[in-house]
């Protein structure tokens, strides 16, 4: 049953209606492809490089899930904007939401008996590694939301 209630607050926090106040959907919305791709001052992430390291870490998560080692995500911890096209946004954001649509699937079909056994690897804080499924699943679930709470203030900055 817990697991069922992890993969809802994963929901929750990227489209639906979480208590700790908007989703990422929300605080996404009216970002154009200018404003995050724009590098705010004293070389802090932009709000796009935001939303691939949020989509690569979902992705991680999930193959974690099914039973891979630990790693880094694929594309690497902070992936760069290539091309600030406004459709490579859009599939930026499409991305992201996927990812942790597919990453909620996964620990509903997971055997809630997992949750509190080991991820397969060795502890690397870098990493996240070394925890149980339940620690790492509530990880990322403050790592999405850490992160959303700074594309919040870099929408306010006026960047553009």
């Amino acid at each position: 049953m817990e697991s069922r209630e992890i993969a809802e607050l994963v929901e929750r926090i990227v489209a639906g209606d979480p208590w700790h106040g908007p989703s990422v959907k929300s605080v996404l919305e009216g970002v154009n492809a200018a404003l995050a791709a724009s590098r705010p001052p004293g070389g802090a992430h932009s709000i796009w490089e935001l939303v691939l390291h949020m989509t690569g870490w979902a992705r991680e998560v999930t193959a974690r899930v099914g039973g891979r080692p630990a790693q880094e995500p694929e594309a690497g911890d902070w992936s760069q904007v290539a091309d600030a096209a406004p459709e490579r946004w859009q599939q930026a954001q499409a991305d992201l939401f996927e990812a942790h649509r597919v990453l909620a699937a996964a620990i509903r079909a997971m055997d809630p008996a997992k949750l509190h056994q080991p991820v397969r690897d060795f502890r690397d804080n870098a990493l996240g590694t070394g925890l149980s499924y339940y620690l790492t699943l509530h990880g990322l679930v403050h790592h999405t939301i850490y992160h959303s709470g700074q594309i919040s203030l870099l929408k306010r900055l006026d960047l553009v």
